[in-house]
């Protein structure tokens, strides 16, 4: 093999040129047809009995050409990075020489390689960026109480109309130009009025109607609805109502905080909630200062980003998806069908996910070179001895399956942004953002 040439494309790739010999190919051409010379039955010869000379008389003298190829190319490709000193970040391509009229003199493999880009980043330091107010207010705190009082509410039959608030049983129809459609009927159905839960308009409806009362819900379906042959059509539902169910919540006092918690007193209970919302709302703040921080950061980045990169990281959240899909019975593939959608298309969802991803990849490993950032030793310990006890396993394992690079490059990444959001300047959120 002869590296012939070395050219520099444009999106990061390198085009390389590699010359394989007459000898090199015929060597090829002869291992191709002593792995398949047995399938031959030539008359005059015992089967597999035939010589290579025989069978590309027979055949064709570039008979076993392809196949040679075939075999060549795993093993000179390796060997062309090698010899150009060069790492690629993706699958390359292949290509034969198209110009070449025969293969009597060898030909020329040419490698297309996707490779890591140059990268410059513009101002990373000093940004600003918004951050939301973590502060915990009372309306929080009684938010909370009041999901825990309904999760704890009991409910009693009502001898009244609907009012807001109320559950109503129910069975119904719904019609279409006159037309009963698929899906609109149901039976001995518990709807919480004022939830939200039915089309717009439906649930008001049905407040101030009593047990063993019927009518009718006039309603229009909305222009984005799911089944496009109802989309924006008006429909009348024919509802009997059966029950009123009357929600009771339960006092807020001491005996509440008893019922629904570890506390003894509704103030240790209050106390909790603080202190756990102030923990909540300060870890998503923090998550989502980082993500706008990396999103000023990125504002500055110049990179001629391959395609291979790209797709390997689709790649990546395409298998995370597909863990995550498995764990509940169905495999990626079948999921994407009940979807009603091609595996393209659903790629193509998380496309500009993977673009952020990989762009973020790159301006951090270029701030952590410039800064001179990377985890001590005590540090690197420290994530193997913390691995260990997320996993319950012994540290020596958790090392078998998690190379030491690959902690210092995660140690890295995070200590970069760490960075970042240390020297970021936080400012407050614009007010109907902060709405």
């Amino acid at each position: 093999m002869e590296l012939k040439n070395t050219e520099k494309l444009e999106h990061s790739q390198v085009k390389l040129t590699v010359a394989v010999s007459a000898e090199e190919l015929d060597k090829a051409k002869e291992a191709a047809y002593k792995k398949s010379k047995n399938q031959f039955q030539i008359p005059g010869f015992r089967k597999g009995k035939a010589t290579r000379k025989v069978i590309e008389r027979l055949y064709g003298k570039d008979f076993f050409v392809n196949d040679a190829i075939n075999n060549l190319y795993p093993e000179m490709y390796p060997q062309a990075l090698e010899a150009a000193g060069i790492e690629p970040v993706g699958q390359g391509d292949v290509k034969i020489d198209e110009s070449l009229e025969n293969f009597d003199n060898g030909f020329d493999f040419i490698f297309t390689v996707p490779v890591y880009p140059e990268v410059s980043v513009g101002t990373y330091k000093g940004v600003e960026a918004e951050k939301a107010d973590a502060t915990v207010t009372e309306d929080d705190v009684n938010a909370e109480l009041n999901r825990l009082a309904e999760r704890a509410a009991s409910t009693e039959t009502a001898d009244r109309a609907a009012a807001l608030g109320d559950t109503v049983v129910i069975d119904f129809e719904g019609f279409v130009d006159g037309e009963a459609f698929e899906g609109g009927k149901g039976e001995d159905f518990s709807l919480k009025l004022g939830s939200g839960t039915f089309i717009p308009g439906f649930e008001d409806q049905l407040v101030g109607k009593s047990a063993g009362e019927d009518c009718d819900v006039n309603v229009t379906f909305p222009e984005e609805y799911q089944a496009a042959d109802l989309a924006g059509k008006p429909a009348v539902f024919k509802c009997s109502v059966k029950s009123v169910q009357e929600t009771i919540m339960p006092e807020m006092d001491d005996e509440f905080a008893k019922d629904v918690s570890e506390f003894e007193t509704l103030e240790e209970l209050k106390k909790s909630i603080q202190e756990k919302t102030a923990e909540s709302k300060a870890n998503a703040a923090d998550r989502d200062f980082e993500e706008k921080v990396l999103d000023k950061v990125l504002e500055g980045l110049e990179a001629d980003v391959p395609e291979a990169m790209y797709e390997a990281q689709l790649d990546n959240i395409m298998q995370d998806y597909g863990y995550r899909i498995q764990s509940q019975g169905i495999s990626l593939e079948d999921y994407v069908k009940q979807m009603g959608m091609e595996m393209s298309s659903f790629r193509a969802i998380f496309r500009s996910q993977a673009e952020r991803q990989v762009k973020v990849q790159l301006a951090v490993k270029k701030i952590s070179e410039l800064e001179g950032i990377e985890p001590s030793e005590d540090e690197i310990a420290a994530e193997y001895k913390r691995l260990a006890e997320a996993y319950g396993l012994e540290e020596d394992k958790v090392k078998q399956f998690v190379p030491a690079e690959s902690v210092k490059s995660d140690l890295t990444t995070q200590k970069t942004i760490d960075m970042l959001k240390e020297n970021a300047v936080a400012v407050a959120p614009a007010a109907a953002d902060a709405e």
